[in-house]
């Protein structure tokens, strides 16, 4: 199934009323928001900001700043998509200590129509606002192929969602595949695995496939494995705030052994997860990687070496084969589909 033939039915036609919503993308990083009005040719975007979530006390203060930044008047409907599971209204953040109660965002934002997805919810969703130029193909697979769709995406943490295809139309779901356990198979996975397990306990897919998971895995390779770290690299560890970009750039520049291999390590972690992905939800109409890293580190993705651990499975390379594989390069995929579901779907 190509992504032009995507198709997640509306339930409501807004656009003649001229509806707006505050549509907010809530990552345990950055907050994306963009106050949107719903018209007869889809969603006009009129405003849109981004905001450290950390830096705030909570979800209703940055919402609050942003309509104050921008001279927002209040909104029709507020959607937000964010990093945890969503349960009868209320979302306790994965990666930051908040927590979203629709009722105390009614209260506090004065606006009765409010809705919470799962962030990976809302990417899903907002694939049907994306474009091929939003893209990068690393396996074309069967574009002809119908079926489930599946989107997993290392950023912060590590999310996954499921787009379930009923002959007609497509639904997305959440869910929280990112914290199943980590399956290792070499005696180097099992040793970063007792590496890990003495610092986490339980060593979930989110503790080798996310950001922070970067950085932990080229603590093992130079604690463990006694790789030799440059004094270059050490020096612009401790300066930079961001060490897995650190690392990951190091790797594509092939500047130091040691990051290079760091991401050996990470991105067959990556495709031995998303092979595992397809396979549970038969996404036969597609996979997606989304969130942060995959666009970042998309030239170490695009090599043989991907592709080859994708494939590594348990007699079921016919299926893998014939499914297209595409990088989420749109960072507002996520935003998008918060408004879209905001503005149509309710």
């Amino acid at each position: 199934m190509s992504i032009k033939n995507l198709y997640i039915p509306k339930r409501s036609k807004p656009g003649e009323k001229g509806i707006t919503v505050l549509a907010g993308d809530i990552g345990g990083t950055k907050t994306n928001l963009a106050f949107y009005q719903a018209t007869e040719n889809g969603l006009k975007a009129l405003q849109s900001g981004r905001y450290p979530s950390a830096e705030y006390s909570s979800c209703t203060a940055i919402l609050q700043q942003f309509l104050s930044d921008n001279n927002i008047p209040r909104p029709d409907r507020i959607c937000l998509g964010v990093a945890g599971p969503v349960l009868n209204g209320k979302v306790e953040l994965t990666n930051l200590n908040w927590s979203i109660d629709i009722h105390e965002v009614k209260n506090t934002m004065g606006v009765e129509a409010v809705f919470l997805l799962n962030d990976l919810e809302s990417m899903a969703y907002g694939l049907a606002g994306l474009t091929e130029e939003d893209f990068i193909t690393i396996h074309k697979g069967n574009e002809n192929n119908a079926g489930n769709m599946a989107i997993n995406a290392p950023g912060t943490g590590l999310g996954q969602a499921g787009i379930y295809w009923n002959g007609v139309n497509h639904f997305p779901f959440p869910t929280e595949g990112g914290h199943a356990d980590f399956a290792p198979r070499t005696e180097v996975d099992f040793a970063l695995l007792k590496f890990l397990q003495k610092e986490y306990g339980v060593v979930s897919w989110e503790k080798v496939v996310a950001g922070p998971a970067i950085v932990d895995i080229y603590r093992f390779l130079r604690d463990v494995q006694k790789m030799e770290e440059p004094t270059w690299l050490k020096d612009a560890l401790e300066q930079e705030k961001n060490d897995s970009a650190v690392i990951s750039g190091a790797a594509i520049e092939k500047k130091a052994p040691i990051c290079v291999e760091t991401m050996v390590l990470f991105v067959k972690y990556l495709a031995r997860e998303s092979s595992n992905l397809v396979l549970k939800m038969k996404a036969t109409g597609g996979l997606f990687l989304g969130g942060g890293i995959p666009p970042k580190i998309a030239p170490l993705l695009l090599q043989p070496a991907f592709m080859e651990h994708y494939m590594d499975c348990d007699r079921m390379q016919h299926l893998l084969e014939n499914i297209p594989i595409r990088i989420i390069k749109n960072d507002k995929t996520g935003l998008i589909g918060a408004a879209y579901y905001g503005a149509y779907l309710i």
